[in-house]
């Protein structure tokens, strides 16, 4: 394993004392998706569910070369039956975790915010990135990048609070997290400084807890302590920050293709805040991305279980 997933194999490699987290993986239909599922099934992270037409995700085996002897199967004519039957299989509690395959992620999610059928919690779902940049010392988690588009201040607690139980139930020592816009210092007329500082607020009366939290931050001096120090801020997550809310999707999503396109960065997805949290992958992701995102479902899926606060 080379330097560059180094932090992705220490993920993968902490779920190996645990069980496999049963898994329904929706309409794995195409090689790249069913090959994510098995490979993660063969390092023992995911006991995988295969929810689809079988007589497509077959032929997508044979094409690629997959074994799927022993493998638990639901038939499910189309790609949103696929989605609604393994929403069920986790409202039965046969799966621990959900898994997309080659559908369209708003066909998965449409199932899961079903009110009366689908997966919700009292907490706003929301994404999660967890992001290995090479050259930067931890996984960076960013949120939202994927699935709230202009989050309000309200959903901005939640996809905080779902950011720091994550990087608790990843093992992180002490989080940090960083409020992004484009200024260090609070300016009315910009809405993200004004929420980020209500934000710090909310952390100081335990509205949110779990993690020491500062903004609004810059981005350069949200991760680098010499940014920091030249702009004079005391802070202790200025420079070292290993959460990074963004200020809506448009920052978010740009912020995670930059760092993936420019830095060489591998980016695992994950969403919280449902009954079990759901791993939602691209088809342009690395097979190592993929790993990762399992691991990370796996990782959070036994705080669930240990009774921690992840409500997905």
């Amino acid at each position: 394993m080379d330097a560059r997933h180094a932090k992705y194999q220490r993920l993968i490699d902490r779920c190996q004392s645990m069980p496999p987290t049963p898994t329904a993986v929706a309409h794995p239909c195409d090689g790249s998706s069913l090959q994510g599922a098995m490979e993660a099934a063969r390092l023992g992270l995911i006991a995988p569910i295969l929810v689809g037409p079988l007589d497509r995700i077959r032929a997508a085996a044979a094409d690629s070369g997959i074994d799927l002897s022993g493998v638990d199967m639901v038939d499910a004519p189309y790609s949103t039956a696929s989605a609604a039957a393994a929403v069920a299989l986790v409202r039965e509690g046969k799966a621990e975790a959900l898994m997309k395959g080659s559908l369209h992620t708003d066909e998965l999610m449409g199932a899961v915010v079903k009110r009366e059928t689908g997966l919700r919690t009292a907490r706003r779902v929301s994404h999660c990135f967890v992001m290995d940049v090479p050259g930067h010392e931890d996984a960076l988690i960013i949120s939202d990048a994927a699935v709230n588009i202009a989050p309000t201040l309200e959903e901005k607690v939640d996809i905080l609070q779902n950011a720091i139980d994550l990087a608790h139930a990843l093992g992180v020592p002490e989080v940090r997290a960083a409020i992004l816009s484009a200024m260090e210092t609070v300016n009315p007329k910009v809405p993200s400084t004004v929420e980020a500082a209500a934000l710090c607020k909310m952390v100081d009366r335990h509205q949110i807890t779990g993690a020491i939290v500062d903004g609004p931050l810059a981005l350069d001096n949200a991760i680098n302590l010499e940014a920091a120090k030249i702009k004079k801020i005391e802070s202790p997550v200025a420079g070292r920050a290993n959460i990074l809310l963004v200020p809506d999707l448009e920052a978010g999503n740009m912020l995670a293709k930059s760092l993936t396109f420019l830095a060489g960065a591998d980016a695992a997805g994950i969403v919280l805040g449902a009954r079990v949290p759901i791993i939602l992958t691209s088809r342009a992701d690395s097979v190592m991305s993929r790993l990762a995102s399992c691991a990370i479902a796996s990782m959070v899926a036994a705080a669930r279980r240990e009774g921690g606060k992840i409500l997905g």
